[in-house]
């Protein structure tokens, strides 16, 4: 690290969000499920409240890394899992709740709900029992090009303080992603050509709502859940070859012991690549930072492979820009110069309600990178060693 061109306490702001957010010692807390419930401890350290605090010791999921395998686009990955969290909280604030990985949905159970649902003659044909035939994507009879409409569930816990008993903390909402397929892939069996036909926004939410109140019923089945709020969001999983990730489009809650769904309320979310017609049409002044700040790197640096951009908008309003300057270099002295050049341009040209980060690489990895949060000129600089 160059002192000289890192803003003190930059290491603090780099992980996202505005200035963090300390109590003066860490809680510890204890899970009410018996008096032998485990113990843990909830951080002080909050990195903005757009993050839950999580309870320590970490517990992973049984499902981990199950989401890579079953999403179509890289993008995803990350995208179902902080997309979650942000949907989570038009329910369960992050002032109120702590994050928990989720632990009622197990591998077994996801991979047997990801199926398709059979007949009694594919049942028989497949040596399986009625009460394995629990897949909720739907039947496909012979002939038949009925499509895979679930990818993937994701499912996270959320835990809140027990009133007038601070150091014990309950389930207080179970948050569930439906991952659906944008496209159905079919493959002519002769000829081998694959073809591709887009999935509508109608059809998927339909088939989604259907999968949601299925899903909400087998979860009250399950110990501890009979009255938790349960609240199933549906995303838009983006094709194979997007290099935008996909997005929420709706979510619902069931409140306590209901295990129906009765409303549903829409997520008004998109993603957009810079530079692309879409981002140019839809959001012109936005464009324009980018196309000056493309414009500057071109002319500053001839060794120049790109500067890329992603950006989330939400109710039409950007809520965070990635940009990424991919360069090829001599000498570290190249990439600080470098990096403050882009900060100076940064304070210059990106307006003040900008949410962003920019990362210059290279063919060895990341070298800098830039940050800018939201209602501020002020840019924070780390150079990687």
């Amino acid at each position: 690290m160059k002192k000289g061109i890192v803003a003190a306490l930059s290491v603090l702001f780099l992980l996202g969000g505005c200035a963090p957010t300390f109590e003066k010692q860490d809680q510890v807390v204890q899970e009410n499920k018996s008096d032998e419930g485990a113990k843990g401890f909830v951080p002080s350290f909050q990195i903005s409240e757009g993050y839950y605090k999580t309870m320590m010791p970490y517990e992973t999921s049984e499902t981990r890394g199950v989401v890579v395998n079953d999403l179509g686009s890289r993008y995803d990955i990350n995208e179902i899992e902080t997309g979650l969290m942000r949907v989570a909280q038009n329910q369960f604030p992050t002032d109120q709740y702590f994050f928990k990985e989720g632990k009622y949905l197990d591998k077994e159970t996801v991979d047997s709900w990801l199926q398709r649902k059979y007949t009694s003659k594919q049942l028989k044909d497949k040596k399986m029992k009625e009460s394995e035939n629990v897949g909720l994507n739907p039947i496909q009879e012979d002939g038949d090009t009925e499509p895979i409409y679930l990818a993937h569930l994701v499912e996270h816990n959320y835990l809140m303080k027990i009133k007038d008993k601070d150091d014990k903390v309950q389930l207080g909402g179970v948050v569930i992603a439906l991952s659906l397929n944008s496209v159905q892939y079919e493959t002519n069996m002769s000829s081998g050509v694959r073809t591709v036909k887009n999935i509508s926004n109608d059809e998927l939410k339909q088939q989604g709502m259907k999968m949601a109140d299925e899903v909400v019923k087998r979860l009250r089945q399950k110990d501890g859940l009979k009255n938790v709020p349960i609240m199933i969001a549906l995303y838009k999983q983006a094709p194979k070859d997007e290099r935008v990730p996909g997005h929420f489009f709706a979510y619902s809650l069931a409140g306590n012991g209901e295990d129906s769904i009765k409303n549903w309320n829409d997520v008004n979310e998109s993603h957009y690549l810079f530079p692309s017609p879409e981002a140019a049409d839809a959001h012109p002044n936005d464009y324009k930072v980018f196309k000056t700040l493309k414009d500057d790197v071109e002319d500053y640096f001839p060794v120049y492979t790109g500067l890329t951009g992603q950006a989330l908008y939400e109710d039409d309003k950007l809520t965070k820009m990635n940009f990424e300057v991919a360069l090829t270099f001599e000498g570290k002295t190249e990439t600080i110069g470098f990096a403050q050049h882009l900060s100076s341009m940064i304070t210059k040209h990106v307006p003040e309600s900008w949410d962003m980060e920019l990362t210059i690489s290279s063919s060895d990895g990341p070298e800098a990178l830039i940050v800018k949060k939201k209602g501020s000129k002020e840019t924070y600089v780390h150079i990687y060693e």
